[in-house]
């Protein structure tokens, strides 16, 4: 069995055709909060995972093998409902009342400027759409944000032009 016990955020320094060729490990969002799984790879061959306790994985996040191989972490898509705002007299506003009750709530979101995404729960799905949101069940991969404090969440550093100046800070993805 393959051992993977370093990772590289989002591969980065790494040259894209070896990324390419990479094997792929996809993970649904429960498997990749652990920081010590086995799994199967693309390739077919089995890999046990063990990074340092409280490591999230992303997806397009690559780890490395104890002979120097890659492989590619995919989100894989799992069930997740997907809240909208109504499309009769839903506004955005609606999406930011509904992060803010879900994050008073602790619930992993996954935000977009048009949506936001939750692990399924009946519950929350029946708050939403007395919220007069639209909640939708769909398989799609699940990437919540990973919070101010979040143990193991890693930041991606982007360079970000805001008009007065330029400088590079972190955010999760």
């Amino acid at each position: 069995m393959l051992q993977a016990t370093r990772l590289v955020p989002q591969g980065q320094g790494l040259a894209p055709v070896l990324l390419r060729r990479a094997p792929k490990l996809v993970l649904d969002w429960d498997l990749r909060q652990k920081s010590r799984f086995d799994a199967l790879a693309s390739d077919q061959q089995r890999v046990g995972v063990f990074l340092p306790r409280g490591t999230v994985l992303r997806g397009g996040d690559v780890l490395v093998t104890q002979d120097g191989g890659l492989l590619r972490v995919v989100a894989a898509p799992q069930p997740v409902l997907r809240i909208t705002p109504c499309a009769e007299h839903g506004q955005v506003f609606d999406l930011l009342r509904a992060a803010y009750h879900l994050g008073n709530r602790h619930v992993p979101v996954e935000l977009h400027t048009d949506h936001l995404q939750i692990e399924p729960d009946h519950v929350l799905a029946d708050l939403l759409r007395a919220m007069h949101l639209t909640v939708q069940e769909l398989m799609a991969p699940f990437e919540p944000e990973g919070g101010a404090y979040a143990a193991g969440g890693h930041g991606h550093g982007h360079a970000h032009a805001h008009g007065h100046h330029d400088h590079a800070h972190p955010h999760d993805h």
